[in-house]
C-alpha cells in the first residue's frame, strides 16, 4: 500500500513507513486508516544533545467502500488537535484529495464522519458555540495528552462527547514553553528527580480561566499521593460542576507554588505512587462523566457500590452452571421481591467482610 510517496509494509497494527516505525489504526465505520509515524529528531538545547520523536500522521483510503457509520461507535469523536497542528480546513482538503473525493462523492460521505475525525472548521463551529457553553467541560493539562485519546475514544466518555454531554479539551504543556524553556528543572535544595516548573502550568491555567464564563462552577484538581483519597462523593460533586480542570504532574511533582496561587484541590487514588498524574486523571474523568445526565442509564448508577454507602451485590449471567459452580437459585426464581431481599443481604455481607469502615466499624 502507498501513502503519499511512502510504501507501507503492514504488520498488523504496526508497519514500516520508509523504514521507520509507524502505528496503524483502522476505523471500521469511515473506511479510513490512520498512520502515526515517529520520526527521530536530534537537536541541541543548552549544550545537551537530545533525541526526541515527532509524531506525524498520514491518512489513506482503505480498499473498500465506506460503510454507513454506526451511531454506537465512539471511535469517531471530535478531538481537536489530536492529529497535529495543521489547520482543520487544510486537513479536510488533504484527506479529500487522498481519498479522491469529488463533489458527488463528498455528497455521499457518511454524515459528519470527516468533521468528527478532523474537527470542524471555524464556520461549522460557530452555530454550536452557544450550545457548548452548557456542556460539562473537562480541561486536561499534561505533558502527555496523547495518553487520553484511546481511552476517551473507546469508553463511555467518548459516547458522552459524541452526545454533546461533555467537552474534553487537551492542553499540552510543551506548547506553553517560551524559547529554550524547559518543562521541568532541578529541585531547589538538591535531591533526586526533576520538578515541573510553575511558569508553563500557570500560563495554561491563566488561558483556561480567562476564557471561562463568569460565575461558572469549577474545580482545579491535581492527582497527588499527598492529596485526599478520591471517593464516590467527590465524583458526584464534580458531576455537579460546569468545569473540571485536571493538572497532571510528573517526575517529582509540580512546584508547590501552584497550590498557593490557585484554588487547587489534590486527590489521591490510594497509598501508592505512580510515575505521572495521567492515570489518576483518567480515573477521575471516568468516575465523573458516568454520573452526568445522559451518559449512562439512570438505573445503572442507582444500584452500585457506594450508592447507598455499601458495596454492590454479586452479579451472575449465563450459563446457569459453569465448571460445577451454579448461579444462586433465588436469581433464577423469578421472584423479584426475594431477589431484591437477597441482593440487599449480599451487599451488607460483602461490605462487612471487605469494607467494615463503610458500616462504621473502623
Amino acid at each position: 500500500m502507498l501513502v503519499g510517496d511512502a510504501e507501507i509494509e503492514s504488520r498488523g497494527r504496526v508497519g514500516l513507513i520508509a523504514g521507520e516505525r509507524a502505528f496503524v489504526t483502522d476505523n471500521r465505520s469511515s473506511g479510513v486508516t490512520r498512520f502515526e509515524r515517529e520520526v527521530s529528531q536530534i537537536h541541541v538545547r543548552r549544550g545537551v544533545r537530545r533525541v526526541e520523536f515527532e509524531r506525524r500522521v498520514k491518512i489513506a483510503a482503505r480498499l473498500r467502500v465506506a460503510a454507513k457509520r454506526d451511531p454506537r461507535d465512539a471511535a469517531l469523536i471530535e478531538q481537536e488537535g489530536v492529529l497535529g497542528s495543521v489547520e482543520p480546513r487544510r486537513r479536510r482538503q488533504g484527506l479529500e484529495q487522498l481519498l479522491g473525493l469529488g463533489k458527488a462523492a463528498r455528497a455521499q460521505e457518511p454524515q459528519g464522519a470527516l468533521a468528527r475525525f478532523f474537527g470542524r472548521t471555524e464556520s461549522e463551529k460557530a452555530p454550536q458555540r452557544e450550545h457548548r457553553r452548557c456542556m460539562f467541560t473537562i480541561d486536561v493539562v499534561s505533558l502527555f495528552p496523547e495518553v487520553f485519546a484511546p481511552f476517551v475514544g473507546l469508553s463511555i466518555i467518548g459516547r458522552a462527547v459524541e452526545a454533546g454531554i461533555v467537552d474534553v479539551r487537551y492542553h499540552h504543556l510543551l506548547d506553553a514553553l517560551l524559547g529554550a524553556e524547559r518543562a521541568d528543572d532541578d529541585p531547589y535544595g538538591g535531591g533526586a528527580g526533576m520538578v515541573m516548573r510553575i511558569e508553563p502550568v500557570a500560563r495554561v491555567l491563566d488561558a483556561i480561566l480567562a476564557h471561562a464564563p463568569a460565575g461558572e462552577r469549577r474545580v482545579i484538581a491535581v492527582p497527588s499521593p499527598a492529596g485526599k483519597r478520591f471517593e464516590q462523593s467527590d465524583a458526584r460533586r464534580f458531576a455537579g460542576l460546569d468545569r473540571l480542570v485536571l493538572i497532571c504532574g510528573h517526575y517529582e511533582g509540580i512546584d508547590e507554588r501552584l497550590t498557593e496561587l490557585y484554588p487547587v484541590e489534590e486527590y489521591s487514588l490510594g497509598d501508592f505512587v505512580l510515575t505521572g498524574g495521567e492515570l489518576p486523571a483518567l480515573a477521575f474523568m471516568d468516575a465523573t462523566v458516568r454520573l452526568l445526565e445522559g451518559a449512562i442509564a439512570p438505573e445503572s448508577a442507582e444500584a452500585e457500590s457506594f450508592s447507598e454507602g455499601l458495596l454492590d451485590y454479586p452479579s451472575y449471567t449465563r450459563p446457569p452452571v459453569f465448571r460445577g459452580v451454579a448461579v444462586p437459585e433465588v436469581l433464577l426464581s423469578g421472584n423479584h421481591a426475594k431477589i431484591a431481599e437477597w441482593r440487599r443481604a449480599q451487599s451488607r455481607a460483602r461490605t462487612a467482610a471487605r469494607r467494615k469502615d463503610l458500616l462504621g466499624g473502623g
